[in-house]
């Protein structure tokens, strides 16, 4: 493991348990990526790095943290997912499988809106096509696009779609959209979910809410009920 324990790596050293280090490993080794680059977030419930692969591309490593991930919270979201409907409630099943739940849910969305590519998915690592050239795109939260109407109309267009195929966001906001050069990509997609799920219209009624908030925040007035129009009909 001598390339991931670089020196410079070392003040993250309460980043990475050793599960999640010989996984990381062993995706390197499998020729996935050759170095790790740089931090693009710290947090509770996952970490996300910048790396290279060995044609000097940049991609991104999305690490659920093993041990303080809230997996009683993710119980709760992906207990009504048909799809993973004897789940059983111990922590690392339950990581592993809301890993493995953004993975297949980023590989159903691309075929509805811009989604980073996956590449691979091993227990809880994920690793994805880079939004960007030089570094990561911005999240909408931090970078507001120039051509608000065309951004709006973009984006209601991409949700009809969403609805339209039978699925949900789940978690969308201004932190899980970003903005390349104008352009919309969405993320996070862990608590995405199908129309089978009791909790889909929730979801629904949640993610239009904070669009909504979103457009008044930057200027635009397009009500919940203006949306949900747009959305449902």
């Amino acid at each position: 493991m001598a390339r991931i324990f670089k020196e410079e790596w070392k003040v993250y050293g309460n980043v990475f348990d050793q599960y999640t280090l010989r996984n990381l490993f062993k995706l390197q080794t499998q020729g996935h990526f050759e170095d790790l680059l740089s931090p693009v977030a710290l947090g509770k419930e996952a970490n996300i790095f910048t790396a290279k692969t060995k044609e000097g591309k940049v991609i991104i490593i999305k690490i659920y943290r093993l041990q303080t991930c809230n997996f009683n919270k993710m119980y709760d979201y992906i207990k009504t997912d048909p799809r993973f409907i004897n789940l059983k409630k111990q922590r690392r099943k339950i990581i592993f499988a809301w890993t493995l739940r953004e993975f297949r849910n980023l590989l159903k969305f691309r075929e509805l809106v811009e989604v980073p590519t996956p590449i691979t998915v091993l227990d809880n690592i994920i690793l994805m096509e880079m939004i960007g050239r030089d570094e990561p795109a911005p999240q909408l939260k931090d970078s507001v696009p120039e051509n608000r109407e065309k951004f709006s109309k973009e984006l209601i267009s991409s949700l009809k779609k969403i609805y339209d195929k039978g699925y949900v966001h789940g978690d969308l906001s201004e932190y899980n959209i970003l903005n390349f050069d104008d352009e919309l990509v969405f993320i996070d997609f862990s608590q995405s979910t199908t129309r089978n799920d009791p909790n889909f219209k929730e979801y629904w009624e949640r993610d239009i809410k904070n669009v909504a908030r979103y457009f008044k925040k930057i200027g635009l007035k397009t009500s919940e009920e203006e949306l949900k129009e747009q959305i449902f009909k």
